[in-house]
Formats: structure tokens, C-alpha cells, sequence
């Protein structure tokens, strides 16, 4: 159980800094951000994920926002995931959970 949570935790972060990256990435290159080749493995990354919100979601969000909501749904899926494994390290112990 502690695997499949951590497991989750991971590609959570990993998901939710890629998209961080992206946006940060994309202030700073302007214009330019879809020739920038760490901006495309960025999006790369993030794609799974905002293409997943889109099912989520109704039409009435817009494109434009999708990654933004798909951050916002991973942040809570990351703050279910954190719980979840401080719920279960305190259920098995904590020497079990290291």
C-alpha cells in the first residue's frame, strides 16, 4: 500500500513541477517558447495530464486554462496522496514507513 501511495506521490510531483517549469518557462521565453526545445519536453511531460483535465472538465473551460487546472487538480491529488501516507506510516509506524 505504501508503494502504490508513494508511487502516486511521485508522478504527482513529477507532473506538477513539469507544468511549474512550463509556465515559468514560457514568462521567460516570451514569444519564442514553442521553439525552445526545454519548454517542448516540458509540455511533453505535462500533456498526459492537461489532455486529462480536458475529459474532466466541461467545454466551458477554455484551452488556454486547462494547465492550469490540471495543476490545481494535481496539487490536490498531491495533498490527498501526502495525507494518505502520513495516515498509513502512523498506522504501521513509523519505522516501517523510512
Amino acid at each position: 500500500m505504501l508503494l502504490m501511495i508513494s508511487a502516486l506521490k511521485l508522478i504527482t510531483e513529477i507532473a506538477l513541477l513539469a507544468l511549474l517549469g512550463q509556465w515559468i518557462l514560457g514568462l521567460l521565453a516570451g514569444q519564442r517558447k514553442q521553439h525552445n526545445v526545454f519548454y517542448q519536453v516540458l509540455e511533453i511531460i505535462g500533456r498526459p495530464f492537461v489532455q486529462l483535465t480536458r475529459w474532466f472538465t466541461p467545454r466551458i473551460v477554455l484551452d488556454r486554462h486547462l494547465p492550469l487546472v490540471a495543476f490545481l487538480i494535481l496539487g490536490f491529488v498531491w495533498l490527498a496522496a501526502t495525507v494518505a501516507k502520513i495516515s498509513h506510516c502512523l498506522k504501521v509506524g513509523v519505522a516501517l514507513c523510512q
